[in-house]
């Protein structure tokens, strides 16, 4: 049975990924009123560094100045670090205009074989039968959850392109998240890191906004993009991962696709047939299998 810090785990990393989950349909909502890519992730990534400020004045305040400061290198390391984190949210928005939200998603979850392909570039050695296994069941549930075998659906390869390389660097800020300045909060990691991707989505503002930037998009969706993409999910999942460990962590936070497919489904009206879902479960069967050996970390 679970003891009551591992319920308390399971629930916090839980609504973290349903967090995240909700984001892109949010995205889609703000493009249906003519807001631009680079608006949404300005936005986002402005207010969410306002708000990641916010939560480290108050701990400074609560541990009367005691907590570890990042040095200059833990600095240099986060923001670099950071900035495959600004990459994924431009990537992933970007993919979000091209094609449905349910399909983007699926994409994103590629992560689960980069994440694998990554680690055995790294590490220099063969994945486990375990990991092989739920590579393929990934790719199959793919198959099925993007629709490509009905041939009357047409994704747009902008939104394939986008959404691939959405994950890519995804992969890329969990493998770094997980091992810079672990020394320091988890407050001041994020703050670090969200300065590092903010460089990243000011430059594709600069370079890609023809349009005089309207600033209405930080009162009608600015907040929500910040707090559901950039303040809660990290608060969340960090305060919940050394509760539930890795393996356990991993598999409550694939609640973020289906989330994100019902969300499309009821807000956006998005089409998901009975194929779509059964790859759905496909992919999360697949994380299931990867980590479920896994020990417990904290």
């Amino acid at each position: 049975m679970f003891g009551n810090r591992v319920l308390k785990g399971v629930f916090l990393v839980g609504l973290g990924a349903t967090s995240y989950g909700m984001l892109a349909t949010f995205v889609k909502l703000a493009y249906q009123e003519n807001f631009t890519t680079a608006e949404v992730t300005t936005a986002q990534f402005v207010l969410g560094i306002i708000g990641v400020l916010i939560i480290n004045s108050f701990q400074r305040l609560k541990n009367n100045n005691t907590a570890v400061k990042a040095s200059k290198t833990n600095i240099f390391q986060l923001m670099l670090a950071g900035t495959s984190l600004g990459m994924t949210s431009v990537f992933y928005y970007l993919c979000v205009r091209y094609i449905d939200v349910s399909i983007a998603i699926v994409l994103l979850m590629q992560t689960v074989w980069m994440g694998v392909l990554l680690e055995m570039i790294l590490d220099k050695k063969l994945p486990s039968l375990q990991k092989i296994v739920a590579v393929a069941i990934v790719l199959v549930g793919t198959i099925l959850a993007t629709n490509l075998l009905k041939n009357e659906i047409e994704l747009d390869w902008r939104g394939l392109f986008w959404g691939m390389l959405a994950a890519a660097s995804f992969t890329t800020t969990m493998f770094t998240a997980n091992r810079v300045a672990l020394g320091i909060s988890s407050a001041q990691r994020s703050l670090y890191m969200l300065l590092g991707g903010a460089v990243i989505v000011f430059i594709f503002a600069l370079l890609t906004q023809n349009t005089p930037f309207n600033f209405e998009i930080f009162l009608k969706w600015g907040i929500i993009l910040a707090l559901f993409g950039t303040i809660i999910p990290p608060m969340l999942l960090n305060a919940g991962f050394p509760y539930t460990g890795i393996g356990l962590g991993s598999i409550v936070s694939s609640l973020e696709l289906p989330v994100s497919v019902l969300m499309a489904y009821f807000l956006l009206s998005e089409k998901i047939n009975a194929l779509q879902w059964f790859g759905i479960v496909l992919i999360i069967f697949a994380i299931i299998i990867m980590n479920v050996g896994s020990r417990t970390k904290t």
